[in-house]
């Protein structure tokens, strides 16, 4: 389908620059524009590509003030990377949609499945299960028995649901997701690990999205709850009894271990360490590969490992590259001391 920039600027309730009957089909990145698509520039440090793109249109932000002349058509919105977002959505939510339930998937008698849903080639759902209306789950998935899932959740080939787990409305779990695996609990006995039965659950609640790969699990006792809007990427693993705050994202490869809480609306670059049964504060900044093993407080913004306030840890990272010249410089002042106090009257 083709839209015009008047059409997409008045569902952006956005301004155009230029020609308003500009129309595209698609989306390219501003470095790679192709007449006929339409892409954005958010980030100022990639301003010079709109002065060479052969994109149809640019999503810019109000604020952006051009300094050469630009052939795109503008459209000027309060946040071009969030407006680019509700076009994408856009275009996804108008994909056709699966639905059906295929002959080879295995539904327990017990089982209910809600109206307008997807089960796809040999997927396990059991005993007890309750699935919510148009959910899409994929070939090969496992969904044990006592599970809840939501309405218009979305679930990719290979995730694992482990029994009693509860997902909310309008999740999605990517592919070879784990959730509810054992958390990682072994008593020492004897000169022997004796395994702790793990009994709880976890809870994901409304609008989380779940990387592929992510491992999430239950809790020995009670839940391990992932909060409203908890965005986690691939390849992260959410431990026991931890409790993850609303709107948090995690970047790919955090470890995040046992009864650990983290606070709301959290931000955790890739490869992000946090110790056991620890608090990160709400709205908190962890700069990647950063390892925290004590509490934090909120608003923080950490980097380092041990992690240090981050003014702290550049300012440390300047005097690092320059410890060679420093020592010498030591060395240098020591001899010239010395020096000092054999002559000394």
């Amino acid at each position: 389908m083709e839209f015009t920039a008047q059409q997409i600027a008045d569902f952006l309730k956005g301004s155009v620059v230029g020609d308003p009957a500009t129309k595209v089909n698609n989306f390219s990145r501003i470095e790679e524009g192709t007449p006929g698509t339409i892409t954005f520039l958010a980030n100022p440090k990639y301003e010079h590509f709109i002065y060479e793109t052969k994109a149809s249109i640019v999503l810019v932000n109000e604020s952006f003030s051009p300094t050469s002349e630009i052939r795109a058509t503008l459209i000027r919105v309060s946040n071009a990377y969030s407006s680019l977002a509700v076009l994408l959505n856009l275009v996804e939510q108008s994909k056709t949609k699966k639905n059906g339930i295929d002959a080879s998937a295995f539904i327990a008698r017990t089982a209910i499945v809600g109206e307008n849903c997807y089960v796809g080639t040999l997927a396990y759902i059991g005993e007890k299960t309750e699935i919510g209306k148009g959910c899409v789950i994929y070939p090969y998935t496992y969904i044990g028995d006592h599970v809840k899932i939501g309405d218009n959740t979305v679930i990719y080939p290979h995730a694992t649901i482990y029994d009693g787990c509860v997902i909310g409305n309008n999740c999605i779990l990517h592919a070879g997701s784990v959730v509810g695996a054992d958390g990682f609990g072994f008593a020492p006995e004897g000169g022997e690990y004796k395994k702790i039965p793990q009994l709880g659950n976890v809870i994901l609640e409304d609008d989380v999205e779940v990387g592929a790969n992510t491992t999430i699990d239950r809790a020995v006792m009670g839940s391990t709850m992932i909060h409203k809007g908890v965005k986690l990427d691939n390849l992260i693993q959410v431990a026991h009894n931890v409790e993850i705050g609303e709107n948090t994202v995690m970047a790919s490869q955090v470890g995040v271990a046992g009864s650990t809480k983290v606070g709301s609306n959290c931000v955790l670059g890739g490869q992000v360490g946090l110790g056991g049964h620890i608090k990160i504060g709400s709205n908190s900044q962890i700069g990647a590969q950063s390892g925290i093993i004590s509490n934090v407080g909120e608003n923080a913004q950490l980097m380092g490992y041990p992690a240090i306030p981050v003014k702290n840890f550049m300012r440390s990272s300047i005097i690092i590259r320059k410890l060679p010249e420093i020592y010498q410089t030591l060395i240098r002042l020591e001899k010239e001391i010395e020096e000092l106090k054999k002559n000394k009257p």
